[in-house]
């Protein structure tokens, strides 16, 4: 006899929608439990969705957040020399440069400027990854500065590290025996109302995914997100009736950039200290900085301000330097203000990286004399103002 004798055929004539409804009910997960089925069948399936999730986030933790929160727990901030001075009287200066958002080291951007060593010694600062504190970066500078000899210090901020250094420079010349020659500010948003409002509502968007999404300040695919989503006009079209398209070459192209620059160069901004760069602008201190700069301080001449922006306002995309460039007009130029606004051509949002040639030009010719007036008086006593 064979095995199959047994079995009834299997034809489609013998096929029954409703008979196969029926022997699914009889076999299903819970088929047998009579109390409380439907309760015990939603419990194990949310516990099947549960362990996924925990599975996810497990691998999300060890292979994202925890090898990012090790080596940022490594990091400090650093002062980094760039240049000697161009001439020998200028050691008693140092230039100190400090980059803006989504930037760890300025390094390359102070390299980038060597018409700034005409002033000074060149530093650049390398930011802890951690997060940002003024008052550490102040003493850090301070401490440097009387190790080697040096008494005036100039500083410079790109962007968002324009608010950075003027926090800075408060600290320096109101706390310290350093002497404040200038601040440069290069494309700076005084305030929040300066951040136009796409850079500011990503800004925003990452502040909140800090606040509760977990290992957020570590993770490296939240930033490759961020990041992309800042890139969409570059591989998004618009259809004719609104509905978007991706090219696709320029959307590989964006990510080979974002992988390179943003997530495994280790000298990429932490999502960390992202946030406690658009925080600094959030709190809107450079308005009080600005103040503290302007009022008087036993022994201590006024700091010069220097703003540097492009002529046709549009060409900045991040931040609205028409409406800075009023604000530092309220609270550091007028009559007897310490104002300079210059102007370098064919220019973006503080990309001296980019166009250096434009941005020394005008460093040289405006930026240069203007200083160099406020350091050879700091190295008057004559001029200083007496204690008081």
């Amino acid at each position: 006899m064979s095995l199959l004798d047994d079995r009834h055929p299997s034809t489609v004539t013998d096929y029954d929608d409703a008979r196969r409804r029926a022997r699914w009910r009889d076999t299903r997960l819970g088929a047998d439990w009579t109390p409380l089925r439907r309760t015990r069948v939603t419990l194990v399936r949310l516990s099947v969705v549960l362990i996924a999730v925990l599975v996810a986030f497990a691998q999300y933790w060890t292979h994202d957040v925890a090898p990012e929160r090790a080596r940022l727990a490594r990091t400090e901030p650093a002062i980094l020399p760039v240049a000697t001075p161009g001439e020998q009287q200028n050691w008693d200066t140092v230039v100190v440069d400090l980059v803006g958002l989504g930037n760890l080291n300025a390094s390359d951007t102070a390299e980038a400027l060597p018409s700034l060593s005409r002033l000074g010694v060149v530093w650049a600062i390398k930011y802890d990854n951690r997060g940002i504190d003024t008052k550490v970066i102040a003493d850090l500078i301070v401490r440097a500065a009387l190790m080697s000899g040096v008494e005036n210090v100039v500083l410079v901020g790109h962007s968002m590290g324009g608010v950075i250094a003027l926090e800075v420079a408060r600290h320096i010349h109101t706390e310290s025996d350093r002497r404040l020659v200038g601040v440069l500010l290069d494309c700076t948003p005084v305030d929040l109302n300066a951040v136009r409002e796409e850079s500011r509502g990503r800004g925003e968007d990452m502040v909140r995914w800090m606040g509760w999404l977990p290992g957020a300040r570590e993770s490296r695919a939240l930033r490759f997100i961020v990041e992309m989503y800042a890139r969409r006009g570059e591989f998004v079209d618009r259809g004719l009736y609104g509905d978007p398209g991706i090219r696709m070459p320029e959307l590989r192209d964006a990510a080979e950039r974002v992988l390179h620059d943003k997530i495994f160069n280790p000298d990429a901004a932490s999502n960390g200290l992202i946030e406690s760069q658009f925080l600094a602008i959030v709190a809107g201190g450079a308005g009080n900085d600005l103040r503290a700069l302007a009022r008087p301080v036993p022994g201590k001449l006024r700091p010069a301000v220097v703003f540097l922006r492009p002529r046709e306002a549009g060409r900045d995309r991040v931040v609205d330097v028409e409406y800075s460039h009023q604000v530092l007009i309220d609270l550091a130029g007028g009559v007897d203000g310490t104002l300079l606004v210059a102007f370098p051509r064919n220019t973006g949002h503080a990309n001296p990286i980019q166009r250096p040639t434009e941005y020394n030009r005008v460093i040289t010719d405006q930026v240069l004399p203007f200083l160099q007036r406020f350091q050879q008086q700091i190295r008057q006593p004559a001029t200083v103002a007496a204690p008081g």
